[in-house]
């Protein structure tokens, strides 16, 4: 498969006065097209910098991010943003959708930034809300109104509206509760199999198990990963793997 990103020792240091953080250390990683990759780690040891660097959210301290070529790791900040809306697509463990607006003005502002074609973009807006079981009732609540699972969906919906390369999602069902957190990761696994490359940090193995590839990430450094192939509803090998490979981790 191709690869679309690439770190290359990438190191990130916070500094609070004299006393400097090393959170990444020389961290090379490739994602490749069609990657359902998953980050995994015990808490503190990087993986939402890691995501943060990979996406340009943030910039690392050293080294750097390959896109497609560039080195997006010395970009200003206006090109990060620009970088970020065309090629990136993003969902956190809040879905942040904004509430003095519908959910079809949420998604569509955001498609908006990209395209000025009002109608296609809309269009696309409730075909993707469709896609991820929200109907046309919902396109015209406001998030006050929705479950929890109801707004991170239209928040998925959110970060593809744009048809990114990579769809970031960072704890995406950490604040779910189990019932909703599979209606997200069916989601999630359905548009992976259509294609969409998807870079996903989590801390809990219900939903890493979704993942192709699982990146174990110690103190900074990913330290091992295993390859789970596609995922397949009912198979307990998979889950066993996944296990067996986070104990050896120390997980």
């Amino acid at each position: 498969m191709k690869t679309i990103l690439q770190a290359k020792d990438i190191c990130k240091t916070f500094s609070n006065g004299s006393v400097q953080q090393h959170v990444l250390r020389n961290l090379n990683l490739e994602i490749r097209e069609g990657d359902f990759a998953v980050i995994m780690g015990s808490s503190g040891s990087g993986k939402s910098t890691m995501l943060y660097s990979l996406s340009g959210i943030d910039r690392p301290t050293l080294g750097q991010v390959m896109y497609a070529g560039q080195d997006i790791s010395h970009y200003s900040n206006d090109q990060l943003a620009i970088f970020r809306r065309n090629h990136c697509g993003f969902v956190f463990q809040q879905n942040y959708l904004n509430d003095t607006m519908d959910v079809l003005d949420n998604i569509m502002v955001s498609g908006l930034l990209v395209s000025k074609d009002r109608e296609s973009i809309a269009k696309r807006a409730m075909e993707l809300l469709l896609e991820v079981g929200l109907t046309e009732e919902v396109f015209h609540k406001f998030p006050a109104q929705l479950s929890g699972g109801e707004a991170q969906r239209a928040a998925i919906v959110r970060g593809l509206i744009n048809e990114p390369e990579i769809l970031f999602a960072d704890e995406p069902t950490g604040a779910l509760n189990s019932q909703n957190t599979e209606y997200v990761l069916d989601v999630l696994t359905r548009f992976h199999k259509s294609g969409q490359t998807i870079v996903m940090v989590t801390h809990d193995m219900r939903s890493a198990r979704r993942g192709n590839r699982i990146l174990y990430l110690k103190d900074g450094v990913i330290t091992g990963e295993l390859e789970l192939g596609a995922y397949q509803s009912g198979d307990g090998q998979r889950h066993e793997r996944l296990r067996g490979f986070l104990q050896e981790m120390g997980w």
